[in-house]
């Protein structure tokens, strides 16, 4: 497309600017072919015109996408323009403090003038391996490609380093330097590379000075080799210097300081070594105080001296020579400081004794009269004769200055070639890299002839430069095979050959040199002659007849030619030059010597006798003088064509340094200086080349994964490389714009730009239309929520309204309902009144109504009444009278009757019959009778009874009636008594009122004080509770003040014991890491010890060359308890013998490895004593320990004893107990099968009977063995001092008493002769009784050689014995644990009981007896219940005992059915011997032990550890396999007593394993294994060391093999060594091998694809996120780590090590991953934190899945986690800042503003971190304390512990397999 067509509205362009160069600007309206204006607004908001240039109608440049600003190489931007290229550099440099960009080849570094935590230790090791397009841009990046390019290709190197003054130079180069001497590490002990770091600080003070625009800068080029050997260690360096400014030592301008080391001298002047001197303040010399500035800030001289000594020592520079070296620089201090002054016009005088003058000759070892002599004179030579000539003040003066600088100048060359000296290796060299610290191009206002030298020196430098960009633009394309066109590009050679060439610049200045009469105005006549409009680069100026102007590559240059032949000739009168020649001072003489053959500065001192003599040589006449006058420019033309020469043989490197401001302000940057220093170093010249050709360029896969949104799915092939082509094809018209090659995608300038714009187009058009949908959605969901939420409003409003409808009906009908019932109770209240009133007069009617009717009923009653009475007389009278009548009618009738009835009765009497009836009818009668006479004899008993209570009461009443008549008399008397008493009683009154009025009287006055008392009483009352309660306040807030301070003071005390527990852990740590990491090096100085006797024996060849950068730290590390190997083979030491004849000797070599040698064997003996000295305080301690331990042991003894006395005394209490128990269910028992008396109750009380005596026999018989026990423990303690086995026969020869064999002898066969013996083994006290019996005959015993048998009986039996004792101290363990346990129980009962107790005797006496009748209920129930079970077990065993009976009852009856015994006579029963039964044996029982010959030792160490291998036979064996059958064989070699046998074999085993893991400690497998198997021999000897501690995990049958003999806590101590070294390898080897996959995995590999976007790349390409064929993903990571587990755990690693292992692992993982993080920029983007992210959950779930979670593992990876986080929250306010601060608690402050910094959006629609945000969180951050050091320490391993961990295999159950070919070991 037209390059116009991207001029259109909004795009963004970039317009001229007076003060910052270019000013960015948006188009307002499309361009169109033609127009002449351009309608711009700035970023500012004013809209401006910008006029096209009529005649070239040249646009103004276009503005790159947000997206590509910042990028680290400006190759990368799609537009290549000046514009572009400075404000990248400005945005990284201002914004994102980078201060290094990559410009395709060349770095470009920018000063910030401020000291940056990026050039450490942790930053070097970064970037070691790295390629230079990996990483962020940096000077280490520069070095490493070069050293890499040096070791790949074998071809030398070159840094070229440049700038102006004050840019950074000789830092940069410094930095590269300390680089190559940090990884390359040095090929001898010599510290090669610590040299060459000390060289600077010496450069720096002779050659370095402060200036206007540099406070430290290099007056003087140089160029440093750095020689490398074949293994690419540093073995020496080289040093060449140019141009060095010796106008600065005579003259400085204003603000200027002469070089360094003068205003050190003058500082350090004080010192007692340099009062010699005669030196003051900087101020008092003429030479340091013409620039009147003459103290840097920030800079200590006196300090700066100091270093400069200590690397001038380093060097090897001695002090005598340091001394002669201040003398000549304090001397030509005090020459200007010479005064001359005029005699006449044509001559000078110097005042005679002139001070400093005489100082000078003092130092110089000259005479005064000869150096005033010719410091006024000169000589003047002709063919004939020779005069001396007065010279007048001025050239006197400019010859003191000339002579002086001429003395420097030497002084420099001297130091520069001694300092080669020191730096020069005996060794050949290899290779080097150059590093070229050279001047810039400089342009002042006033340009001298050192100006136009340094800037010949850069075209030089820039034409090597553009040769060499064109030819990789040139490799490139043919590498491409992309049709190559010539690209033009500035060529500067016319204007090198206008300076050097014949008849150039300086042939003229060379040739008016050497004329007679020559002087600056004829040279300049010459030049405009030759060269003025002839050379379109020369110019002369309009003003000036003595200047010349250059058109230089970067800019014109007007220079002055004032001085030029001066500089050039740089002569100096040759009588001073002989005078100084003829000097005492042999420095002095040695400067100035034709032929450099002084000693060197580490010989003799030259204050010494021994003088250098001078041999007189006979020289071509005129050899001299031709030399003398080689000028200025020729020597530098010479150099210089020199320096070409060597960088054409090299692979050059560019660095360009940029000064950012002149005000020497931190990150400040001035645009106009930017570009200015730009255009000179040619960086712009690069971009030209660049742009011209096709600049951008994109691999097949990074193009399709970029611009995968601009294709169609069915654009899509399997081809990518088709894929593309096709894509172009459409997307750009013009083929010329880009071109294919076999493996990239070539673009021409701004294309990659129009695909960014079609891109952005596309996803925006996707952006709009996703917004569009989810805007609608958004929408749509509104309207639904809306419609949701105006229902429910109208339902709840409609419901609302029936509501209020509703209330109005309510109230309507509640109203009506009110009015009803108010009316109801109005007419009901009217009602009611006048009811009221009705019924008023109604009862008042009504009442006289009553009241009538009432007066005539009762006049009506009354007459009634009377009526009644008369009528009622007037009846009863009638009545009266018919009454009488029927009774005497009645009587009649009945008289009548009765006579009748007294006829009947009378005949009835006389029957008999009728007497019966009569008597019955008579009792009852008489019944009924007598029960009426009884019931009146109660009657009458009752009111007797009455009547005498009734007389009672009488007697009673009138006693007390006579009782009152009585008193009644008294008081009558009384009365009359008392009135006699009256008129006394009258007379006392009137005298007691008299005293009353008295007594009130002092009452009113008593009253009167006490009331004022009690005022005052009250007041001190009331002051006293106002201080009481003042008092009581102060002390309630003491209290609380006490409380909180008691409080404040509690969790001080906890916070502080809190933080000394941390801090103790802390120190721990750090000791245990110091320790390990002491190990480390003790290990590799041995193995450095080692590989130098090799050496010195063998003198092996350098081996073939590889790329190595440290020293290797593989080497095993003998500690101090291991010995040298003793299987060395025959056949090796043969072959050394060999190469020992055959090898040259090399005495210095020789002489240095024995040097060194001293050396590491003096610090190993330091590190010997250094752990004597720790060995021995832990031996202290052990012994403390163990005091402590039987102090302990005594303590628990007597507790024991105490337990025991406890124990019998509740036995006996519960015999007693039982016994009661027995008699009671005796007595109680109810008649049965069980009753006393019966079989199976007397059965039972037997059985028991004969437990309890069987267990006080037992319990006696614990008490012997007991006692026993103890003495045994002494025998054998004893027994385990002796150290060395003897031999049998030596120790019957040692008894020379023959009682002691007499005894054994006795002892033997007693035991043999008893018959208990083989069934139950002797006692010790019958055993010891016996042996001290009075001996026999020692010949008479010894008769047949029987004294052997009985000393190999008796070992037996104290084998036996001992074997006894260790089961009876098991079974008096055991017996003694359970009797703690019922001593326990004992005591909880007590407590039980006691509680109880206490409980009843609170309680009132009668519920106390109840309690305890209650208690005892209870408890004798509970012991019922435990005899009944008791009962209950003894029913079962007398039935099981009962079958058993039946069984042998009917065998016996079978036997005695067969009749075998009935011939037989009870006499032959008795004589006939009983023969013991026959028992058959088991199986033999393995002791678990391994059984071998001293001499086979050798052969199982080879077989067992230097042949076994992991990956063959050692796979299906028990993990840990070969330590146990080390340990069973070191068992074995215990149980004999061997102790020369233990030793060699622990020693032998320990060297095994250091040998094998030297030579195959790169195998994971190997190391793995044998950290699994030396821990396991760790444990397997403190398992079965004997030691309680290890003991409680042990089954019996473990603790039977426990070690005996020997105490192996040294070799324990040497074993742990050797598995800290085993493990740190294991680290080392794991680390190597998750190195190269990390940063992939992790970080590079898209494990969620579509994430994250490919931006445009530079030349410096970075690696591909897209995971091509053997890119390393985050599964191979995960499948590394399986690898890893699956590995430990095959071998049976321990699970705590396996923990601390992967902890280790995850850590580098973490740390790798954030330090490249932190140093790449093009990662720091949200899409990348989400990938990290989501890597990290899956190597946390693959720590779920392996059950490590608990590791520690998770949280190493949280500064990952925070730092992805990081880049994924929102940066903007202030709340994201405190959001940030407190969620990155596990990243420093440096790391979160690294990460901020280097955030760079993906795509156009993500925002940067501003600047005002940063700083936010920095203040935020600024009070945290924290290390300053940026990224984090990948060599940093945890110090590792080894809990332990018991086996429960059985040794004895262990098989040796037959592959193991250990066949000579026999099982015990």
């Amino acid at each position: 497309m037209a390059a116009s067509e991207l001029y259109t509205k909004h795009a963004r362009v970039w317009i001229p600017d007076a003060e910052e160069v270019w000013k960015s600007a948006e188009l307002l309206k499309d361009y169109k072919q033609g127009d002449a204006l351009l309608q711009l607004r700035l970023d500012d908001g004013t809209d401006v015109e910008h006029k096209l240039d009529p005649k070239t109608k040249n646009l103004p440049h276009l503005r790159n996408p947000d997206i590509l600003v910042g990028e680290n190489d400006l190759t990368a931007l799609s537009y290549l323009h000046e514009p572009a290229i400075l404000h990248n550099l400005k945005v990284r440099f201002m914004d994102s403090k980078l201060i290094y960009t990559y410009c395709g080849i060349v770095l470009v570094a920018i000063n910030p003038y401020e000291t940056l935590p990026i050039y450490g230790a942790d930053i070097i090791n970064a970037y070691s391996g790295q390629n230079m397009g990996d990483m962020d841009p940096h000077i280490f990046a520069v070095a490493e490609e070069s050293y890499k390019q040096m070791a790949r290709d074998e071809r030398n190197q070159s840094i070229i380093v440049s700038g102006e003054s004050g840019a950074g130079k000789t830092v940069s180069a410094k930095y590269a330097m300390r680089y190559f001497a940090t990884v390359s590490g040095s090929a001898s002990e010599t510290n090669v590379e610590e040299k060459v770091l000390a060289s600077n600080p010496i450069m720096e003070s002779i050659g370095n000075a402060k200036t206007t625009r540099n406070d430290n800068s290099s007056r003087f080029g140089k160029y440093i080799e750095i020689g490398f050997d074949k293994k690419y260690q540093i073995i020496g360096a080289n040093m060449r210097t140019y141009l060095l400014e010796k106008s600065r030592v005579v003259f400085q301008a204003d603000d200027e300081r002469n070089y360094h080391i003068f205003y050190q001298l003058c500082a350090s002047a004080q010192l007692p070594e340099l009062k010699v001197l005669k030196l003051g303040q900087a101020t008092n010399f003429h030479y340091t105080k013409q620039g009147r500035s003459p103290v840097i800030d920030g800079v200590d001289d006196a300090k700066e001296m100091v270093n400069t000594r200590h690397a001038c020592t380093l060097l090897g520079i001695s002090e005598p020579y340091q001394m002669g070296i201040f003398r000549i620089l304090a001397a030509i201090l005090h020459l200007g400081n010479v005064e001359i002054k005029d005699r006449d016009s044509d001559s000078s005088i110097v005042p005679p004794n002139n001070a400093h003058l005489t100082v000078f000759c003092d130092l110089m070892g000259v005479t005064y009269q000869d150096m005033s002599q010719w410091l006024c004179h000169k000589k003047l030579k002709t063919a004939a004769e020779t005069y001396i000539k007065p010279i007048p003040k001025l050239q006197a003066v400019n010859a003191r200055d000339a002579l002086a600088k001429h003395i420097y100048a030497k002084l420099f060359d001297w130091i520069v070639d001694h300092v080669n000296k020191a730096l020069r290796s005996t060794v050949s060299q290899n290779s080097f890299i150059g590093v070229l610290d050279i001047y810039g191009f400089e342009t002042f206002e006033i340009n001298s002839f050192e100006q136009f030298c340094i800037n010949y020196a850069n075209e030089k430098l820039q034409q090597q430069f553009n040769m060499h960009v064109f030819k990789l633009e040139q490799e490139e394309y043919m590498k491409e095979q992309i049709p190559w066109t010539l690209i033009d590009f500035y060529d500067n050679q016319p204007c090198i050959n206008l300076i050097e060439a014949k008849m150039g610049i300086l042939d003229l200045l060379d040739e008016e040199c050497r004329m007679p009469k020559g002087s600056d105005d004829t040279w300049a006549q010459k030049l405009y002659n030759t060269h003025l409009n002839k050379c379109a680069l020369f110019h002369k100026p309009r003003l000036s007849n003595k200047a010349f102007i250059i058109q230089h590559f970067a800019d014109k240059v007007e220079y002055q030619c004032d001085g030029f032949l001066e500089k050039n000739k740089d002569t100096v009168n040759e009588e001073q030059i002989t005078v100084l020649k003829t000097s005492k001072f042999e420095l002095l003489v040695e400067l100035f010597q034709d032929e450099e053959k002084a000693t060197t500065p580490t010989g003799p001192p030259p204050g010494g006798r021994t003088r250098l003599s001078i041999k007189q040589t006979k020289t071509r006449p005129g050899q001299t003088s031709r030399d003398h006058k080689k000028t200025v420019g020729l020597q530098f033309r010479n150099s210089l064509q020199l320096l070409m020469d060597t960088l054409n043989a090299t692979t050059p490197h560019y660095v360009r340094c940029i000064k950012p401001n002149d005000n020497k302000h931190p990150f400040t940057f001035d645009p106009s200086r930017a570009v200015q220093q730009l255009r000179a170093c040619g960086v712009l010249e690069t971009i030209r080349i660049s742009a011209a050709g096709f600049p951008s360029r994109w691999t097949y896969q990074e193009f399709f994964s970029r611009y995968r949104v601009l294709m169609k799915q069915k654009d899509v092939l399997n081809d990518r490389r088709l894929t593309c082509r096709n894509v172009l094809e459409k997307l750009i018209k013009d083929q010329d714009k880009y071109q294919f090659g076999k493996t990239k995608i070539f673009f021409r300038a701004g294309q990659v730009a129009y695909l960014e714009k079609l891109r952005a187009d596309k996803l925006r058009v996707a952006c709009i239309r996703i917004q569009k949908t989810i805007r609608s959605w958004l929408l749509r969901k509104k309207y639904l929520r809306m419609r949701s939420a105006a229902i429910t409003i109208q339902r709840y409003v409609r419901g609302y309204q029936a509501r209020c409808l509703a209330k109005f009906l309510r109230r309507t009908q509640a109203a009506i309902t009110i009015q009803k019932f108010q009316r109801m109770y109005r007419e009901r209240k009217r009602y009611r009144r006048m009811q009221a009133a009705s019924l008023v007069v109604q009862c008042m009617l009504r009442a006289y109504m009553a009241r009538q009717k009432y007066q005539a009923m009762l006049r009506e009653h009354k007459t009634i009444i009377i009526q009644k009475r008369v009528r009622g007389w007037l009846a009863r009278l009638y009545y009266k009278r018919s009454l009488e009548a029927v009774v005497y009618l009645q009587c009649c009738i009945r008289r009548m009757r009765a006579r009748r009835e007294l006829k009947k009765l009378k005949i009835e009497a006389r029957s008999v019959e009728h007497f019966k009836k009569l008597n019955i009818g008579m009792e009852n009668k008489i019944m009924q009778l007598q029960r009426k006479v009884d019931e009146q004899q109660k009657d009458k008993k009752a009111m007797t009874e009455r009547l005498n209570s009734l007389a009672n009461s009488y007697s009673v009443e009138s006693e007390k009636l006579r009782n009152e008549v009585e008193r009644l008399r008294l008081t009558e008397e009384e009365a009359r008594n008392n009135s006699n008493r009256i008129n006394t009683l009258l007379e006392e009154l009137a005298r007691l009122k008299k005293e009353l009025c008295d007594t009130q009287r002092d009452k009113r006055i008593i009253e009167e004080w006490a009331d004022t008392y009690k005022m005052e009483t009250e007041q001190l009352v009331a002051e006293l509770k106002e201080q009481n309660s003042l008092l009581k306040i102060e002390k309630d807030d003491l209290n609380r003040l006490i409380q909180e301070q008691n409080q404040e003071m509690t969790e001080k005390m906890e916070k502080a014991l809190a933080e000394e527990t941390k801090q103790l852990e802390c120190e721990l740590n750090e000791e245990r890491s110091r320790y390990q990491n002491l190990l480390t090096e003790h290990r590799r100085l041995e193995d450095r010890h080692d590989d130098l006797k090799e050496e010195m024996t063998l003198m092996v060849n350098i081996p073939k060359p590889g790329h190595r950068r440290t020293d290797s730290t593989h080497s095993s590390n003998e500690s101090e308890y291991t010995y040298n190997s003793e299987f060395a083979e025959p056949e090796e030491n043969a072959q050394g013998a060999e190469d020992v004849t055959k090898a040259p000797l090399d005495m210095s070599l020789f002489l240095k490895l024995q040097k060194r040698v001293t050396e590491l064997e003096q610090e190993k003996q330091s590190l010997q004593n250094e752990l004597d000295k720790k060995e021995e305080q832990a031996y202290r301690a052990r012994a403390r320990e163990e005091d402590e331990q039987n102090r302990v042991r005594g303590a628990e003894l007597e507790y024991e004893s105490l337990k025991r006395q406890e124990l019998d005394s509740e036995n006996k209490k519960l015999k007693n107990d039982l016994n009661e128990l027995r008699k009671a269910l005796s007595e109680k028992s109810p008649p049965g099968v069980t009753a006393p008396g019966s079989p199976a109750y007397k059965v039972i009380m037997e059985q028991l009977n004969s437990s309890n005596e069987e267990l006080e026999v037992r319990k006696e018989e614990v008490l012997i063995l007991r006692s026993q026990l103890v003495s045994q423990k002494e025998a054998i303690h004893q027994k385990q001092t002796m150290t060395e086995a003897m031999p049998c026969m030596e120790d019957v020869r040692k008894m020379k008493d023959a009682g002691e064999i007499t005894q054994a002898y006795i002892a033997l066969k007693e035991s043999n002769r008893s018959p208990k013996f083989t069934s139950k083994p002797v006692a010790v006290s019958d055993l010891m009784s016996r042996i001290r019996s009075p001996p026999q005959d020692y010949h008479v015993l010894n008769e047949d050689g029987e004294l052997w048998l009985v000393y190999e009986g008796l070992k037996e039996t104290n084998r036996l014995l001992e074997s006894q004792l260790q089961t009876l101290r098991k079974s008096h363990e055991n017996e003694t644990e359970v009797l703690r346990e019922e001593l326990q129980s004992v005591k909880e009962d007590n407590n039980r009981q006691q509680q109880l107790l206490a409980q009843n005797l609170q309680l009132p006496p009668e519920a106390r007896i109840e309690a305890s009748l209650q208690h005892e209920i209870t408890r004798l129930t509970n012991e019922n219940l435990d005899l009944m079970e008791q009962l209950e077990k003894q029913d079962k065993t007398v039935r099981k005992l009962k079958k058993q009976l039946k069984v042998f009852a009917k065998k016996i009856g079978e036997l005695e059915v067969s009749g075998q015994m009935e011939n037989v006579s009870p006499g032959q029963i008795i004589d006939e011997p009983i023969h013991p039964v026959n028992i058959p044996r088991k199986e033999k029982d393995f002791q678990g032990m391994l059984e071998y010959k001293k001499e086979d030792e050798s052969k199982l160490v080879k077989n067992l550890i230097l042949e076994l291998k992991p990956r063959g036979v050692a796979v299906n064996l028990i993990p840990g396999l070969p330590a146990y059958i080390l340990f069973m064989c070191l068992r074995h070699a215990d149980y004999v007593n061997d102790d020369q046998k233990v030793r060699t074999l622990l020693t032998s085993t320990i060297n095994g394993i250091k040998k094998i893991l030297k030579k195959r400690g790169d195998d994971y497998e190997t190391v793995s294994f044998w950290l699994s198997n030396t821990c396991r021999f760790l444990h397997c000897l403190k398992q079965y060391s004997g030691e309680e501690s290890f003991m409680k995990h042990n089954t019996p049958r473990q603790n039977e093999h426990c070690l005996s003999n020997f105490d192996l806590a040294e070799y324990r101590q040497v074993l742990s060594d050797l598995a800290i070294q085993i493990y740190q390898q294991l680290v080392k080897v794991m680390e190597n091998i998750l190195q190269p996959m990390i940063v992939s995995g992790m970080l590079e590999h898209e494990t969620i694809q579509g994430v994250s976007g490919v931006k445009p790349t530079g030349l410096r390409k970075r690696t591909s996120s897209i995971a091509d064929e053997g890119t390393y993903t985050l599964d191979s990571i995960l499948r590394q780590l399986n690898s890893f587990h699956s590995t430990m755990c095959q071998h049976g690693t321990d699970p705590e090590l396996i923990k601390q292992v992967v902890k280790q692992m995850f850590y580098i993982i973490g740390a790798v991953t954030l330090n490249n993080l932190l140093l790449r920029k093009d990662m720091c983007s949200w899409s990348k934190g989400m990938q990290i992210r989501y890597n990290v959950s899956q190597l946390e779930e693959w720590l779920r899945d392996k059950n490590l979670m608990t590791s520690g593992a998770k949280e190493t990876l949280e500064p990952l986690i925070q730092a992805a986080q990081l880049l994924q929250v929102k940066k903007k306010t202030d709340e994201d800042a405190e959001a940030i601060c407190s969620m990155c608690n596990a990243l420093s402050t440096a790391q979160i503003v690294k990460v901020l910094n280097l955030y760079t959006p993906v795509n156009e629609f993500e925002e940067r971190v501003s600047v005002a945000f940063i700083r936010t969180i920095q203040i935020r951050l600024r009070d945290r304390k924290e290390s300053p050091q940026l990224l984090m320490d990948t060599k940093n391993i945890y110090p590792v512990t080894f809990p332990f961990n018991p086996s429960s295999l059985a040794l004895e159950t262990i098989q040796i397999p037959s592959s193991l070919n250990l066949l000579f070991l026999t099982r015990v």
